[in-house]
């Protein structure tokens, strides 16, 4: 029996735990939606919203607690920076797991875990989408995007085209003569 026993062991040893529950909350934090197991999610939503809530503090301390869990910096940096203000007026909460069905390869049962979103940040994630689906299309039907044009209507118009890597062109810099081309293995005939 498992009376009075906290947590789940996932079936790894506590270091192998550690490393994978840093992993999936790094990996939240960065992507605000993973797919895993049902029983990782579970786990892993318990740390990711302690973090949170350090987040929300917002003091030295605070950050150097997460800074010891979260395994790159510029993942600590957008939770204090972008994640924690969406969640100043809840207190608690700040994750779902939404089951998604059976694995093919071992019939695990798995899930999304997310972070929960407003109806404005959904609205603005949705609309940023929509802005990004439409000037990549603009880019295949050829259209120039705005910076692109800007760009080749201030370079100036007497520059001719680059040479290809690797190679000179005829004459240097005041026409002293070019390095002549090294023959390389491949132009070499046998035989």
């Amino acid at each position: 029996m498992r009376h009075r026993k906290d947590h789940r062991k996932l079936s790894r040893t506590a270091s192998h735990r550690r490393a994978l529950l840093r992993n999936l909350v790094t990996a939240l934090f960065e992507r605000e939606r993973i797919e895993t197991t049902v029983a990782k999610a579970k786990e892993a939503r318990r740390l990711a919203e302690r973090l949170i809530t350090f987040g929300k503090r917002g003091d030295v301390a605070a950050r150097r607690h997460v800074d010891r869990f979260v395994t790159r910096p510029e993942v600590t940096q957008k939770l204090f920076a972008t994640i924690a203000p969406w969640y100043s007026e809840r207190q608690g909460g700040y994750t779902r797991i939404i089951r998604i069905g059976r694995r093919l390869g071992d019939a695990g049962e798995t899930a999304y875990l997310e972070l929960v979103k407003s109806a404005e940040q959904k609205e603005a994630a949705r609309q940023a989408r929509i802005e990004a689906a439409e000037a990549k299309e603009r880019s295949l039907k050829g259209d120039k995007p705005e910076k692109k044009a800007k760009a080749e209507a201030a370079a100036p118009a007497d520059e001719g085209e680059r040479p290809k890597r690797g190679r000179r062109k005829e004459g240097g810099p005041e026409g002293t003569p070019a390095a002549p081309l090294k023959k390389t293995r491949r132009s070499v005939k046998t035989g």
